[in-house]
């Protein structure tokens, strides 16, 4: 192996890894918290982790596989699987991500009629919608025998082996990305972009507000005036902030790959073998950044993840407690010998 391989052998397993550990954090946070439970995009966020869970078992170690034995890992029948389950999850994660950014938009633009038109019936619909657009590409792709090993990449996936299927071949990937990356895309963009229009147009309020305010206090003392207009600058970037995190992470992570997959459709680009795997790891890092992104980083999260380890910190304290009580009791007799 030269040290390129060895470099990306080494990003892949620290993917795999911290996908793994990421999302099983937000996994049990989920079945802690009762209020997490009660919240619509408490679904879209469950899926989500779904998706990346099942990606980092069986998509990340193939990967990994090929990328140390330059050949397809295991048979054609485990190959065709995971080529079907890569197709699978990575549509049905995209979607769900436009499904947050819907709830997001109907949160922050209708926020009077929220909770009557995002129910829980509403998120299984959007959930099912997901689940039977992402199934259907595959399903087609297993079909027509397009999933397999591609050297490109190192990984199962969407591959044509015969010449005579390359038309078809083109028009189907070329449909796939569409409504998949880009359908999401738009979605996102468009959602999250009404929701900063709205959350500027608050702060503005807010500050005209403050403004007013620091006028009327002319005995305010100068520190307290700097903070108030601290905070105020502070709150105007937060939102911005986070909505470029979210459009910024699909974009830097999928957008590579996606390109990729196209330009590879030509046969006038040559494309290096370790870009392929590169735009790969870049495509499985979003199973890394999205439970940073949408769970963990947020208040509520935190909160439940403090409430556990306190709660784990309390049960190992009484439990060596118990063990220090017994074995004073023990102990005891044989002082009074």
């Amino acid at each position: 192996m030269s040290i390129w391989e060895l470099l990306l052998a080494f990003v892949v397993v620290v993917l795999m890894l911290v996908a793994l550990l990421a999302n099983v954090l937000v996994l049990m946070c989920f079945l802690y918290s009762a209020d997490i439970r009660k919240q619509v995009p408490g679904l879209f966020i469950l899926n989500l982790t779904f998706c990346n869970l099942l990606m980092a078992v069986s998509s990340m170690p193939l990967t990994l596989a090929g990328i140390i034995y330059k050949s397809q890992p295991g048979g054609d029948q485990v190959c065709h699987v995971v080529g079907f389950l890569e197709t699978f999850l990575t549509t049905n994660s995209m979607l769900s991500m436009a499904a947050l950014s819907i709830d997001r938009w109907i949160a922050v633009v209708f926020p009077l009629s929220y909770h009557s038109k995002m129910r829980y019936r509403d998120a299984a619909l959007i959930l099912s919608y997901t689940w039977l657009h992402s199934a259907s590409f595959p399903i087609v792709a297993a079909s027509l025998s397009w999933l397999g090993f591609h050297h490109l990449y190192a990984s199962c996936t969407l591959y044509n082996r015969r010449p005579e299927d390359r038309t078809q071949f083109v028009i189907f990937t070329g449909v796939f990305h569409a409504l998949s990356f880009l359908l999401s895309l738009v979605v996102l963009c468009f959602t999250y972009l009404k929701v900063l229009k709205v959350a500027r147009f608050h702060c503005k309020r807010i500050d005209v507000i403050t403004m007013q305010t620091l006028v009327l206090l002319v005995d305010i003392h100068p520190s307290v005036r700097e903070r108030c207009l601290e905070e105020q600058r502070r709150r105007r970037q937060r939102a911005t902030k986070k909505i470029s995190t979210f459009i910024g992470t699909f974009i830097l992570c999928f957008a590579p790959y996606v390109i990729t997959r196209l330009v590879e459709l030509s046969s006038v680009v040559h494309i290096n073998s370790h870009w392929g795997i590169i735009s790969k790891c870049l495509a499985y890092s979003k199973a890394v950044s999205d439970p940073f992104v949408y769970s963990l980083l947020r208040h509520q999260y935190k909160k439940t993840w403090k409430d556990i380890i306190n709660k784990i910190l309390k049960r190992s304290s009484i439990n060596s407690s118990a063990l220090a009580g017994e074995a004073h009791n023990r102990n005891l007799p044989q002082l009074s010998e």
